[in-house]
């Protein structure tokens, strides 16, 4: 069969950000706009011919003809094999078992994870290295760079390979694997987690939970689980069939976008006792007790305190790492147990060499994601059943779980307001404002707080060396408070301003106050540092989580 090579023009918006491109559909369906980009990835990555390429998405609008352009393009570039998720699925944790566990020299993943989907939404596209990792800094640049220059892709000619039938098939001499995609995550988690003290605990009839899929990939993993495996009541999991559009929704697991969900935990006589949800592509988590929110910093810390419940962590847990924007909590949890504690930037991939290293077991962000090493990406359903063998154990509450974990480590009051959709300029100017008040902040009074330390945060790989700078603004208080600033890297649409808050409260007497109220005063002083208002035009947040 004879390959195309069809010319092309560079476009220069083709750099990844944090998760790697993303556009909106409208961008992606340009002329040879995702063909570009995929070739640039096929002349960077080293070790293609005769390699195995892991391929799925979420199901998000563009998915199925974006997976049957990128295997024709796989053939071409002369991979040995690539291992499909049935109907174009594979959440993100589960492509990234598959690479680990298959052997294969990477995946391609498509999704925009927690950004809204359909013609008028967003699409995404990333790598995933041999460790089932997304790619590094280093690789995503080179990436980037090789995009600049692409003048021609090679393509096999069109076969539409059958997406929702199991089996094998061939593409131009490459062989085509359509696996079920939830079997072999299905697999690990039970070789991590107690099934059966789960299942005793969700067919007792004393306890009622609900996932929320958000029409999105998790839905058959969560009901092939949850359900069918572990026998909880059918409609325990929501809106489980994934939809290009999501439903509607905006599939992001949190208090602003979950709202049936937050409805039924926080009912005054509601009945159910847990309650948990995902994103697009499987990888955020939010989990919730009988009208209790759990915040991602806590949950990584709990499950990093309690961990040897489940049997794939009895032995222990080597180390801990957190986001630098993930409030302190875990640190916490890593002292007393004698732990080290990494803080990386925001992005999974600064989590990689770490856990290839055996200098941690549990990781997590703030933004919802959560995850250990079994795989090398974040994992909303891993956390979800890690809460069930917790609670199971237990034997009580989400709240009282929490509650105690406070009174023993003390409470990292904690929040995020995020300024969506603001003026890129506009965002640019705030952040190099604060940026030239770093020097002169250190040892001022702002409201009844003491600067001790303000920079632009820096990370150096303890494992490779490398150096990643300009990661957020931060303010640091004597009291251990914190603010910082940053400008997301997810968004598609203007620039999206992250505010985060941490106040540390280690007085027991005092852990039931709103975490708004509770951080009202650093509220005011990101407000008034950061001149917010005058350059955003924005009085309060669009979204607090």
């Amino acid at each position: 069969m004879t390959i195309q090579t069809i010319k092309t023009t560079p476009y220069t918006d083709q750099k990844p950000g944090t998760s790697g491109l993303r556009k909106s559909v409208k961008q992606f369906k340009k002329t040879d706009y995702l063909q570009t980009f995929v070739q640039a990835i096929f002349n960077t990555v080293e070790g293609i011919t005769g390699s195995t390429l892991v391929l799925g998405g979420d199901g998000r609008y563009f998915n199925r003809e974006a997976i049957q352009i990128i295997l024709r393009m796989a053939a071409a570039a002369g991979f040995g094999k690539v291992i499909l998720g049935q109907g174009g699925i594979l959440s993100t944790p589960a492509a990234s078992n598959l690479i680990r566990k298959y052997g294969a020299v990477g995946g391609i993943i498509l999704s925009a994870s927690h950004n809204p989907g359909g013609p008028e939404g967003d699409f995404g596209i990333k790598f995933n290295i041999r460790n089932g990792g997304p790619a590094p800094e280093s690789l995503t640049e080179a990436i980037f760079a090789t995009s600049q220059h692409i003048h021609e892709y090679r393509i096999a000619p069109i076969q539409p390979i059958p997406l929702d039938k199991l089996g094998h098939y061939e593409l131009a001499g490459m062989p085509i694997e359509v696996i079920d995609p939830v079997a072999d995550y299905m697999d690990l988690m039970e070789s991590l987690f107690d099934f059966d003290k789960i299942a005793a605990m969700l067919q007792s009839g004393k306890f009622n939970m609900r996932f929320d899929a958000m029409h999105a990939v998790t839905g058959p993993y969560a009901q092939r689980i949850l359900e069918e495996r572990l026998g909880a009541p059918a409609g325990t999991v929501m809106h489980g069939q994934p939809l290009a559009d999501f439903g509607g929704g905006h599939p992001d697991p949190n208090q602003a976008h979950a709202k049936e969900l937050m409805s039924l935990l926080f009912a005054r006589n509601g009945t159910i006792d847990f309650g948990a949800a995902s994103d697009g592509d499987g990888d955020r988590n939010m989990v919730l007790g009988k009208q209790f929110f759990v915040t991602p910093s806590d949950s990584l810390a709990v499950l990093a305190a309690n961990a040897t419940v489940a049997p794939g962590y009895r032995s222990g847990i080597t180390g801990i790492a957190r986001s630098m924007p993930t409030s302190q909590a875990p640190d916490r949890v890593a002292a007393k147990l004698g732990l080290p504690c990494f803080e990386t930037p925001t992005g999974w991939k600064f989590f990689g060499n770490l856990l290839d290293a055996g200098r941690i077991t549990l990781c997590g962000e703030e933004s919802f994601g959560t995850s250990s090493n079994h795989v090398r990406e974040k994992d909303g359903l891993w956390a979800v059943l890690f809460w069930l063998n917790l609670l199971a154990e237990k034997q009580d509450s989400v709240a009282n779980i929490v509650r105690q974990h406070w009174a023993e480590y003390g409470r990292n009051y904690y929040s995020r307001h995020d300024y969506e959709e603001i003026d890129l300029k506009a965002a640019n100017e705030l952040m190099a404002a604060l940026q030239e008040q770093l020097t002169s902040l250190p040892g001022k009074t702002l409201g009844k707080r003491t600067v001790a330390d303000a920079d632009n945060f820096a990370y150096t790989d303890p494992v490779d060396g490398s150096v990643s700078r300009n990661q957020g603004i931060r303010i640091l208080f004597t009291d251990g408070a914190r603010i910082v600033f940053r400008l997301s890297g997810t968004g598609t649409q203007g620039a999206t301003l992250r505010v985060y808050l941490e106040s540390y409260e280690p007085d027991s007497s005092k852990h039931a106050l709103d975490e708004q109220v509770a951080l009202s005063d650093l509220i005011q002083i990101a407000a008034d540092v950061a001149r917010i208002t005058e350059f955003t035009g924005r009085e309060v947040a669009d979204v607090i989580t």
